[in-house]
């Protein structure tokens, strides 16, 4: 495997960030990519049992490429995006697909997918790039609540479990998370404006890549 070129430092300890795209890092989550089809057809033949497997593994790659990341020092500038991009999407598909089959209320689509359009559309006029913003504690928190909540969707389905006591609890969990994907996002969005308009006090560009990389260096 080729050296990372022109390294950068990462928020991360000890975790160097290069050009390198072909990581162990990046091909997990590839595979995430690749089981997200496997999980929509798995949904549409009513296969929840095994649905809820590979639910449990594509969830778990979210976790387990960051730390590779960490440990095996492979960070690079495509992992940086591509990773959060895979959360996003696979997210969307999977609460979608849940929806689409009775088991979750179209509300939480709507909760989800639209506050994540406003914020990558505002974040796009301003930033036109990364905002590169920090994940809050409430931004961790809603993510563990959504990937609580459907898979306990899918174990209400199982034969030995009462859908009628499961499946409400597993819709609580899921509304606790919507709710603070919607007060994440508008934080996310308060904070993306607000280091925009600190970057403009300085004379610096907010559209400007090499600004916004002084900016967030000398914060």
């Amino acid at each position: 495997m080729n050296r990372p070129v022109n390294p950068e430092p990462n928020d991360d300890a000890g975790l160097t960030v290069g050009n390198d795209w072909l990581t162990i890092p990046n091909l997990v989550t590839l595979i995430r990519f690749l089981l997200v089809p496997v999980f929509v057809w798995l949904m549409f033949r009513d296969d929840y049992g095994n649905a809820l497997i590979i639910l449990v593994v594509l969830f778990s790659t979210d976790w387990i490429d960051g730390f590779l990341a960490r440990k095996l020092k492979q960070g690079s500038t495509v992992g940086k995006w591509l990773d959060p991009l895979a959360d996003r999407l696979s997210l969307w598909v999977v609460v979608i697909s849940v929806a689409m089959s009775g088991l979750a209320p179209f509300w939480l689509v709507f909760a989800l997918v639209v506050p994540d359009l406003v914020l990558a559309g505002c974040m796009a006029l301003i930033y036109a790039g990364n905002p590169q913003m920090e994940v809050t504690i409430l931004g961790k928190a809603r993510t563990i609540a959504l990937m609580i909540g459907i898979p306990l969707l899918l174990l209400a389905e199982a034969p030995f479990m009462s859908s009628y006591v499961w499946h409400p609890i597993a819709v609580g969990v899921l509304a606790i998370g919507a709710g603070g994907h919607i007060i994440a996002s508008s934080d996310y969005l308060r904070q993306g404006i607000r280091n925009a308009d600190q970057m403009r006090q300085v004379g610096l560009q907010p559209r400007n890549k090499a600004d916004r990389a002084e900016f967030f260096e000398a914060i």
